[in-house]
This record gives C-alpha cells, sequence and structure tokens, in this order.
C-alpha cells in the first residue's frame, strides 16, 4: 500500500505524509511560479501600462482640468486601449480613466485632461 511519489517539479521521490506533492518548498515554489509565469507576466504587462498612463495624465495635468492633443499624449508613450473605468455623464459625454485620472475625448485631436477628486481622496484616506 505504500506507493512512492515522485515531486511534481523535480521528480524525486517524496518521503513523509502520503499526500505531499512536493519534496521541499523550493521545488514548491519553483513548481508554482512555472505554473502561474504566463499569467502573472500578463498581469504585470497590463498594471505597467495602466501605471505609465496614469503617470502621463498626472505629468500633463498639473491644475487638475487641462486640454492637449493626442499627438503629445502618444509622444509620452500613451496607449489609448488601457484604461481601469469610464464614466458617462447624463449629456452622453463618455470619460476614460486611469485610476484617478481621466481624460475625455474632444474634436480635432484635443484631450480634456482631469482628475476624479473623489478617488485621489478615497486613496488619501486609506493610505492613513
Amino acid at each position: 500500500m505504500n506507493k512512492e511519489k515522485a515531486c511534481l517539479d523535480c521528480g524525486n521521490i517524496i518521503h513523509g505524509r502520503a499526500d505531499k506533492k512536493f519534496c521541499n518548498d523550493l521545488c514548491r515554489n519553483n513548481y508554482n511560479n512555472q505554473l502561474n509565469s504566463s499569467t502573472y507576466n500578463l498581469v504585470r504587462n497590463i498594471n505597467n501600462i495602466l501605471r505609465r498612463n496614469r503617470r502621463i495624465l498626472e505629468e500633463l495635468n498639473p491644475s487638475g482640468k487641462t486640454k492637449t492633443t493626442r499627438e503629445k499624449l502618444l509622444v509620452k508613450g500613451f496607449d489609448f486601449d488601457y484604461f481601469t473605468s469610464i464614466y458617462q455623464t447624463q449629456t452622453g459625454a463618455r470619460y476614460m480613466f486611469c485610476y484617478d485620472y481621466g481624460y475625455l475625448l474632444l474634436d480635432n485631436d484635443e484631450i480634456l485632461l482631469v482628475i476624479n477628486k473623489k478617488e485621489t481622496s478615497r486613496y488619501n484616506e486609506n493610505a492613513n
């Protein structure tokens, strides 16, 4: 009844509890890191894009409400495909947000940059 089991990572024989899957913590960590690496890479890459977008919006909008151009955002590396939320006004205007910084696409490639002060204050309250 005593079947020998192999470690899921290195293949060595496991000694100890019957439900043990790995011979040590190193093998367990290595196995799980390899299993989840593609998912982690995807999430990390998207988070990097979102952080870069937010940083660009913050840099170009020191006053809290500013107009800029699509070209200025693109030159700095802004990616319009990634944002964290959309706010639609009663008049139908759609603001895209990267966390607490947002933008509204206007005519002639102009863009209105804004800050959601409620989100900013909520982040500051949670940080304390």
